[in-house]
């Protein structure tokens, strides 16, 4: 296999990482909070904290890796429009994706101390939730537009 094929599979390879995991995680959490099972939600999201780390966190690395090597590699300027927005989207998304991170951990906390109490989930869970629910979809919509952006290439300028 040549270099620019290789460096091409990785980056696919790490894209399709952060959609299905992102997407994975998402759906998991939400069916985990829906039965308001503390011990369950605690289950779930500390395997989702583990996927989190273990699979994002590497995609998230080797992406502006791959794609910088990528770009030198085929001769893109980093200032082509396409790539300059893919990665103004791909900032936007870990804007989003840190504090969810952290929330993921804070309501495994929280889900754990109510299970081990014998106590309803606190009100503190929900509000966490709520900023975790509404901080996925400007993620996921960066991310299947970085998406659409690497396919389609299409021709404009930013500035």
């Amino acid at each position: 296999m040549d270099w620019l094929l290789f460096l091409r599979w990785l980056h696919v390879l790490g894209a399709t990482v952060l959609l299905g995991t992102g997407a994975g995680i998402a759906f998991f959490m939400v069916m985990a909070h829906r039965t308001r099972d503390p011990t369950l939600i605690a289950h779930v999201a500390g395997t989702v904290v583990v996927a989190d780390w273990l699979f994002t966190a590497s995609a998230v690395l080797l992406q502006p890796v791959t794609g910088y090597l990528l770009a030198r590699e085929i001769g893109w300027p980093l200032s082509e429009g396409w790539i300059a927005l893919s990665l103004a989207l791909y900032i936007l998304t870990g804007c989003f994706w840190l504090p969810v991170v952290w929330i993921q951990h804070r309501l495994r906390r929280l889900a754990a101390d109510a299970a081990k109490n014998a106590a309803p989930l606190p009100a503190r869970y929900f509000q966490l939730y709520r900023i975790w629910f509404a901080c996925g979809f400007p993620a996921f919509l960066s991310v299947l537009t970085i998406i659409w952006l690497m396919l389609a290439r299409p021709s404009f300028t930013l500035w």
